[in-house]
């Protein structure tokens, strides 16, 4: 039988974080799913922890590749379900019955292009630290990007068959531009009033962060012109400083 979800885990190195991802999925109440594991030839043990799963419904993939969306591409050139969920090592479901709730979110609106929730911020060992920067809109349309990534990618749930490859021009945000075109071709996005993921804060370095939101300027520019982008980027002011405030909390939390 077609699972409704492939749940995609990218990893390389990943055995500090994966074992709570896996306890994650394992744990689901819905077992409408397969796990891919798509690793880029890790040197520790996280191919003996991604064993652990479900033999079932766990399919691992270990090669070489060029990049985290390189591997996404590669593992979603094999998804088989309905639906895709993007889930990082480290990162997990927030509740035993997240699945299921997806699943009944989707039988009631008649298989959405997108479902979607919120997202909470998370530590190492799962405790909630905050409620993400952004929330999740109750009404999501293609124009609720142009104010960023207003959806955490991995609350994300993208029908399978209206999903492309990910962009290889774009090494930091190349998710978002995804994401956009998911929505370019989504007819109908259902919210599910819930936490849907505990995302790992990860602590983003200066460099990549600056790299990541040149990209994703270009990429707003691009769907939603440039004059607006500037315009809503001088709105943004205050947002940033909220974000960077929650991340120097983080910072001093994580002491």
């Amino acid at each position: 039988m077609t699972p409704l979800f492939s749940i995609i885990t990218v990893t390389y190195n990943a055995s500090a974080t994966l074992p709570a991802t896996m306890r994650s999925v394992s744990e689901q109440t819905c077992d409408l799913y397969e796990h891919i594991i798509q690793d880029g030839t890790s040197k520790d043990n996280t191919l003996a922890i991604a064993r652990s799963g479900n033999p079932a419904r766990t399919r691992i993939n270990s090669e070489p590749d060029e990049g985290i969306y390189d591997a996404m591409n590669k593992a979603l050139a094999e998804a088989k379900g309905d639906y895709v969920i993007f889930l990082n090592a480290g990162d997990r479901f927030h509740s035993k019955d997240t699945l299921q709730q997806l699943a009944d979110t989707i039988m009631e609106n008649d298989y959405p292009g997108i479902v979607y929730g919120q997202t909470d911020i998370v530590d190492l060992n799962g405790k909630r630290l905050a409620e993400r920067h952004l929330s999740a809109p109750e009404t999501l349309t293609l124009d609720s990007f142009a104010e960023g990534m207003v959806v955490c990618h991995q609350a994300f749930v993208a029908l399978r068959r209206i999903t492309g490859a990910f962009s290889r021009k774009y090494k930091f945000s190349a998710d978002y531009e995804w994401c956009i075109r998911c929505l370019q071709h989504s007819h109908r996005n259902a919210y599910t009033d819930s936490v849907v993921i505990d995302y790992l804060n990860e602590g983003v370095t200066t460099a990549n962060r600056r790299k990541s939101l040149m990209e994703r300027f270009n990429i707003m520019c691009r769907y939603y012109g440039t004059w607006n982008t500037i315009r809503r980027h001088l709105r943004f002011a205050s947002r940033f400083l909220k974000r960077r405030s929650l991340e120097k909390k983080f910072k001093q939390e994580s002491f």
